[in-house]
């Protein structure tokens, strides 16, 4: 990137700038909503699986009630992967989905 020297406006300098830009996420996983599990059993299963606070996990909790499904957390597939087996472990449905 080019810049106008402030002393000299005539100058102009190159200056690199490294953009630090958030990482993305580009998969969901997403806990389904049944008529088996409990609330305190999805409650328990995203605090001890996904590390939510109890809060956190409550609102998904309520979340996937009521819209059916919830994208309970963002992150690589490979992060995700273990965590959705985990979840599907404890008889809860999880999937998968790639954010378009």
């Amino acid at each position: 990137m080019k810049i106008q020297n402030r002393l000299n406006p005539k100058i102009q300098e190159n200056i690199e700038v490294e953009l630090l830009e958030e990482p993305t996420f580009p998969y969901n996983l997403l806990v389904w909503n049944d008529d088996i599990n409990t609330f305190d059993w999805v409650i328990e299963t995203l605090i001890e699986i996904c590390g939510h606070s109890k809060e956190q996990a409550e609102q998904c909790a309520l979340l996937i009630h009521h819209k059916g499904r919830y994208a309970v957390k963002k992150d690589s597939y490979e992060k995700l992967k273990p965590q959705c087996d985990a979840i599907n472990d404890r008889l809860i449905n999880a999937t998968i989905e790639i954010i378009a």
